[in-house]
Formats: C-alpha cells, sequence, structure tokens
C-alpha cells in the first residue's frame, strides 16, 4: 500500500510539476476550470471555495481568460455549489454571461471529463488549492485538456488543511 501510495504521489507530480503557475505567470486560455468545494447551508463558498473563486475572478479580471467554468456537486435538491459559485462570483462583480456551470461534477476526474467533453474545452487554467494542484492538472491532461493550473496558498495550515491534504494523497492514487 505504502509502494502505491507513494508512487501515485510521485507519478501526479511528474506529470503535473512544468505546468504550475501563479496567476501573473500563467500563460493565457480560454476559460479557466474551478472546480467545486464545500458549500454552507447558508449558500456561502468555504474559505477553500472563496480562495479558488477570488483566483479565477482575478485571472478573468486580468485577461488570463475570457470565461469560468465552475463545476461542482448538484446531485441533490438541498446542496448546489455551482450556483452558489455563480452567486459568490457576481456578488463580486464578475458579469453572469462570463460564468458557464456545470452541475454534475462530482468530482475533479468527472469534472475535468465533462469539461472536455460536454463544454468543449481543449485548453484551460485549473484553479484550486495548492495540495490539489498537481492532481487536478494531470487529471485534466489525461483528459484532454491542454491544461496549467494556479494553485491557492492562502488557506491555514490547520488540522482542516492536513485533512484535506491526506484525503488528497489518497485520492492521488485513486487517480493513477
Amino acid at each position: 500500500a505504502v509502494i502505491v501510495g507513494v508512487s501515485s504521489i510521485v507519478w501526479i507530480r511528474y506529470q503535473a510539476g512544468d505546468y504550475e503557475y501563479s496567476v501573473d505567470t500563467v500563460p493565457a486560455a480560454e476559460v479557466a476550470l474551478i472546480p467545486g468545494a464545500q458549500v454552507y447551508q447558508s449558500g456561502q463558498p468555504s474559505p477553500y471555495l472563496a480562495a479558488r473563486l477570488e483566483l479565477g475572478r482575478r485571472l478573468l479580471e486580468s485577461g488570463k481568460v475570457k470565461a469560468l467554468l465552475v463545476t461542482g456537486d448538484n446531485g441533490r435538491p438541498s446542496y448546489d455549489e455551482p450556483t452558489a459559485m455563480r452567486s459568490y462570483l457576481v456578488s463580486k462583480g464578475v458579469p453572469e454571461n462570463k460564468i458557464a456551470l456545470d452541475y454534475a461534477g462530482f468530482s475533479t476526474y468527472e469534472s475535468c471529463v465533462r469539461a472536455h467533453e460536454i463544454f468543449g474545452v481543449r485548453k484551460a487554467i485549473v484553479v484550486t488549492q495548492d495540495f490539489s494542484l498537481p492532481r487536478t492538472i494531470a487529471l485534466c491532461r489525461d483528459a484532454g485538456i491542454d491544461a496549467t493550473g494556479i494553485g491557492d496558498h492562502t488557506q491555514p495550515h490547520n488540522l482542516v488543511y492536513n485533512k484535506c491534504w491526506l484525503r488528497d494523497q489518497i485520492a492521488a492514487s485513486k487517480a493513477v
């Protein structure tokens, strides 16, 4: 199990290493793909999701992308990540016509495949947390998207972060 886990993490990081950038240095693309994350019962995005959305907003504002594709879970009537993401972005001044929603992004892999097959994305900047970025880039590239990415580094490295980091290392094995 240890060998599989470590090998998966190494492979993911190898696949994505040359494609990680900052907001200022990332090459332009048509769209930024922003995978969903927790939305509170109030409809407000969690700090992790809000940080991703802010990076996407900055990419749009700077002209690095022309549109945002927000993708997430809407598998039950009481939970809707994409609509909450759009509401947040619109409240921050992003024009609604610059935001596309994918309501069936139940996993990072599904979000990447759907972006390519359903939305026709061929080149994108993926936006997620720093610990998820290599896996997200590798999965999108495997799905046929010429993906680069930027990762958020602003969230505190506390117990929640450590749980997310560990979860992502396990997800790397699943991704491979």
